[in-house]
């Protein structure tokens, strides 16, 4: 037989071995199988028997556990503990905080559907339901963004007191302490619905129910300072906030050089053992207005008054705002959105060590309180609030460009427009889809570290993308600020909200695949724990299980991305027999390309990975990505995979699945061992990239579904503010668009009465009074079309102003400026 015959048994008998995991000692089998073939069929000469005998040998190797562990594993051991940087106690916190869920299950090359679709569906209680349907209903409707934003600079005092008296501050504050203990799914609604009316009112809602002193007690406080506190925090008769951030420390927190020195002081007039506090905190939420702050410092011992610790680390303490030497009260102006957030700062504040969170006990545990509590907030609250305004922003264009008219047609209606709405409408259906699966997860136990990173960067980005396409739409009706403009705010809120909670640059290039490498692996985090022991000796078998276990799943997903390349994934068994059968099949084998080239990253870069930026964002993307894709998937089939929805799912898994290629690609581009990328390319991509993105002909069927009263529509935007109100303006646009073709109806008429001569071109009312004259309308269909026809162009309108409008509403002679601060 034939060289090329026996080179296929070979490769052939590697890529199933490969593909159906096959144990070590049935690869060994399998080899020396081979190999006694070979000798009594083939042919091969000399090299190549030394070839055959060779990989006999080294399977022999393999399977020698003493053997195997002193010859190969001890080597690597070195090697990888020398590449590896220490793994702090900070880093060790963040990495060990939060679960794995269904991102683990993306990161394993082969995920496990049922994990994902046997997952309860999203849903809310009565109480939730009857929450939403009425005080959130009727705090949306005395929201008047334009009073807030340009006269006011704050919320009304009505609005403000309605929210204490409905416990909107209380969301996560359990029943037992007068809170209303919502699951995350209520929480997210009420965050996305607000949202819709105004960003101020959203985000002063968000805050006290996100991390900061409320959650921090619950999980950590002592049973006095809950039962003081937490009831007072549900009414707002204490209103808080958490200051971290300061000049000197912004995504790099644990540089923070706020400071609390143990010693003796006096307190409410007795001698107590305490803190002396010195902070400056800048972007705090809430603080000009907070009765408590909840403060993050690094404690020092320098008298060992607790023990023989000078440097305690970072702790948290909840510090009254009334206490001498706090100042709190002046504000930031975060891009016209006047929601309360400003400075903070602390000179020689004494309090006892009783008010540190949790009591001494938790001194120097702030750091992992925090990062532990971050997961849950850093789900629901900025990301509800871009799913809020990305259905607002897909309700309100899509109707505008269906009322919008030029050169006798609807805006919507010209490709270029149906573009931009296809994508904002697949871009809200896989936020909703991806907030309302993590939201659930929340719900039964998880706490999703790397999804909420997932979640902050690419639902606040997917906001910016939606903000600026609905701004491009609407041209001067969205750029012309005042009561009538329902985008401005909105569009100028995106960037603090790309800001907050961790910038996206560093959440995108450091966090998602940092910590999800480390995290969701099933092998590393154990393998750099190993690396970190003192003992080789001792740690050496937990490093060569690991070790080969990485390089069985290594080999595992080389096999199936290629065959599943190879063969488009089609003959592969997954959960649906539908229409979205082959996105499953796409899934698993991206998720298996996915997990092979982060494996060949990990091994060849090493420690080096984490100042590979670039390359780390397009790996945290492809998991993002996927991550979208399947929970899209999640949504088909929790809402019955209704055959109506079908154009909007199949757009949204194209187009993230594209970008899965696509980010994909861009690694194997600028892999630095291009030896290395280019077998890794051969494996994933050995028919090139084949993902096409939606097409243009599945862009327009979706915009058309949103440009009317379609169910898929309807369907996508439930949930937020669209009572028809006066100063409710999207809520208007869509009553017209559920009335919208009977209008066009009677324009068709009069249209087709000017083409004939009926009637002359003329201003809408005459033509009217022209068309009643001829009998090609009724007076009932005039006054009818004229009804309609003048709300479009009260909707379509802009405002305007007079120069001292403009100016305003307090002046002062001199303003502290920034730079003088500073000085």
């Amino acid at each position: 037989m034939s060289f090329l015959f026996w080179l296929a048994v070979v490769i052939g008998g590697a890529l199933w071995l490969g593909y159906t995991r096959a144990s070590l000692k049935t690869a060994t089998l399998t080899a020396v199988a081979v190999l006694l073939l070979y000798w009594v069929f083939g042919d091969g000469g000399f090299l190549w028997n030394m070839l055959m005998l060779a990989i006999v040998a080294a399977f022999a190797l393999l399977n020698n556990d003493d053997l195997r562990m002193q010859k190969i594993s001890k080597a690597a051991f070195k090697v990888m503990r020398r590449a590896l940087p220490e793994m702090s106690d900070t880093e060790r916190d963040a990495l060990e905080a939060g679960s794995v869920g269904w991102d683990g299950e993306l990161f394993s090359g082969n995920p496990r559907w049922n994990n994902l679709l046997q997952a309860p569906r999203p849903g809310l209680t009565e109480a939730e339901q009857a929450f939403l349907d009425g005080p959130v209903e009727h705090l949306c409707s005395m929201i008047d963004d334009w009073q807030i934003t340009h006269e006011l600079a704050d919320l009304p005092e009505e609005i403000w007191a309605y929210l204490k008296k409905e416990k909107f501050f209380a969301m996560i504050i359990p029943k037992a302490y007068n809170g209303l203990e919502f699951s995350a799914q209520a929480h997210s609604a009420v965050i996305a619905k607000v949202s819709t009316r105004s960003a101020t009112v959203s985000s002063t809602i968000a805050v006290p129910n996100s991390l900061g002193p409320g959650e921090l007690l619950m999980h950590y406080g002592t049973e006095e300072q809950k039962n003081y506190y937490l009831p007072r925090l549900a009414v707002g008769e204490e209103i808080p906030c958490f200051g971290l951030t300061s000049p000197r420390a912004g995504s790099d927190a644990t540089s923070i050089t706020d400071s609390g020195i143990v010693c003796e002081g006096e307190f409410n007039g007795e001698k107590v053992l305490g803190l002396r506090l010195n902070w400056d905190k800048r972007y705090i939420t809430l603080a000009p207005v907070a009765t408590v702050l909840g403060l993050a410092f690094r404690m020092y011992d320098p008298d060992a008054l607790l023990g023989d610790v000078e440097d305690i680390g970072i702790t948290c303490a909840l510090i009254p705002t009334n206490l001498p030497g706090v100042t709190t009260g002046r504000r930031h102006f975060p891009l016209n959105v006047p929601f309360q957030n400003g400075p903070t700062q602390g000179q020689d504040v004494f309090v006892p060590l009783s008010f540190i969170i949790g009591g001494q006990e938790m001194a120097g545990q702030g750091w992992r309180m925090l990062v532990d509590c971050l997961t849950v907030g850093r789900s629901i609250s900025l990301p509800s609030t871009a799913v809020g305004g990305a259905k607002a922003a897909l309700a309100a264009t899509g109707a505008y460009s269906r009322m919008r008219r030029q050169f006798k047609l609807p805006v919507g209606k010209f490709e270029g427009v149906q573009e931009l709405i296809a994508r904002i409408a697949g871009l809200t259906y896989a936020m909703d889809a991806a907030v309302k699966y993590t939201c659930t997860a929340i719900d039964n136990g998880e706490k999703p570290g790397v999804p909420s990173a997932i979640l902050k960067y690419h639902c606040t980005e997917n906001a910016r993308t939606i903000a600026n396409d609905a701004m491009d739409i609407h041209g001067g009706k969205g750029i012309c600020l005042g009561p009538s403009n329902y985008l401005g705010r909105g569009y100028q809120a995106v960037p603090i909200s790309i800001t907050v909670e961790g910038a996206n640059i560093m959440t995108r290039s450091l966090i998602i695949f940092g910590q999800g490498a480390i995290r969701c692996h099933p092998h590393m985090l154990k393998l750099m724990e190993a690396c970190n022991q003192n003992d080789m000796d001792m740690a050496l078998p937990d490093f060569d299980k690991h070790l080969f276990g990485m390089l069985g799943n290594t080999t595992h997903n080389a096999a199936r991305a290629m065959v599943l390349a190879l063969t488009s994934a089609r003959f592969i068994d997954v959960p649906s027999s539908g229409p979205t059968r082959r996105f499953y099949q796409h899934i698993n084998r991206f998720s298996a390309a996915f997990a092979l080239t982060a494996d060949a990253a990990m091994m060849s870069l090493q420690g080096s990975l984490k100042k590979r930026e670039m390359l780390s964002a397009r790996l945290g993307d492809i998991l993002s990505y996927l991550y979208f894709a399947s929970t899209t998937l999640k949504k088909f089939s929790d809402e019955g995979e209704r055959e109506q929805d079908l154009p909007l799912v199949k757009w949204t898994l194209r187009y993230y699945l594209y970008a899965a290629q696509e980010a994909l690609h861009g690694v194997l581009r600028n892999l630095p061992n291009r030896w290395l990328a280019g077998l890794v390319r051969v494996l994933v991509f050995p028919r090139g990239r084949m993902y096409s993105a939606p097409s243009d002909k599945l862009g327009r069927k979706v915009a058309n579904m949103m440009i009317s009263a379609s169910d898929t529509r309807e369907h996508l935007i439930n949930g937020i503010f669209l009572a028809p109100v006066a100063n409710n303006i999207p809520g208007r646009l869509d009553q017209l668009l559920r009335n919208v073709e009977r209008y066009e109806a009677l324009e068709k008429k009069l249209l087709s009465a000017v083409k004939q001569g009926t009637i002359a071109v003329a201003a809408p009312p005459a033509m009217c009074e022209a068309a009643v004259v001829a009998n090609v309308f009724s007076a009932a269909e005039a006054s009818e079309y004229m009804s309609f026809d003048d709300e479009i162009v009260a909707l379509c309108a802009v405002d305007d102003f007079s120069t001292d409008e403009l100016m305003a509403g307090v002046h002062r002679p001199q303003r502290q400026l920034a730079t003088e601060t500073a000085a």
